[in-house]
């Protein structure tokens, strides 16, 4: 019979701060999916997710010292990650070339009705915007930035980040109303 170890989380930071491998393993099994969908909101696909995934790991145990108990642990390793999606981001940047931003007209900001999307279906069409579009809504709509911040954080314009907001939330409502009338349509023939 394999006995099995159960760590608080206290456990796995003190663990992982004294560089124990198993505990390292043990932190990466109860947190990477989690991890992963942060990723996967900034990526354009699952294995460019995952590359940055495993970067975001190798910096939280080479950071995990700097931990100071202040705020959620979670929260914590969440910023590394979508710094480090970021990171990735402008890196792809430089190899992409730098491409004008359509400037969008400022459309009224009004909240998305999901009805019946599911997580994976939303998280599927924030993955088609164009990557600008993509980190810049989420920079903004989910990680909580001001368009000063992104600004500063990318390299663009506070009216960059702007437009770019409009535009990605202008496509996504076009896409959750194209998906609505599919889910729709399918559930009433």
């Amino acid at each position: 019979m394999k006995l099995t170890l159960t760590y608080t989380i206290n456990d796995l930071i003190d663990g992982c701060k004294a560089g124990e491998r198993k505990v390292q393993a043990e932190l990466y099994k109860q947190t990477a999916s989690k991890m992963l969908v942060v990723c996967m909101r900034y990526a354009k696909d699952k294995m460019e997710a995952e590359d940055v995934l495993q970067i975001g790991y190798v910096k939280i145990f080479q950071k995990i010292r700097e931990y100071r108990g202040e705020g959620s642990f979670e929260g914590w390793m969440r910023r590394i990650m979508v710094h480090t999606a970021i990171e990735s981001y402008r890196k792809n940047l430089k190899y992409l070339g730098h491409v004008q931003i359509e400037e969008a007209f400022e459309q009224p900001s009004s909240g998305f009705d999901f009805g019946t999307l599911g997580m994976q279906d939303l998280l599927n069409i924030i993955q088609k915007l164009a990557d600008g579009y993509r980190v810049v809504f989420n920079m903004y709509a989910i990680e909580g930035y001001s368009h000063k911040e992104i600004a500063e954080t990318l390299g663009i314009s506070e009216g960059a980040s702007k437009s770019q907001l409009s535009r990605a939330r202008a496509i996504l409502r076009e896409e959750i109303i194209k998906m609505e009338g599919i889910n729709y349509a399918s559930h009433t023939g």
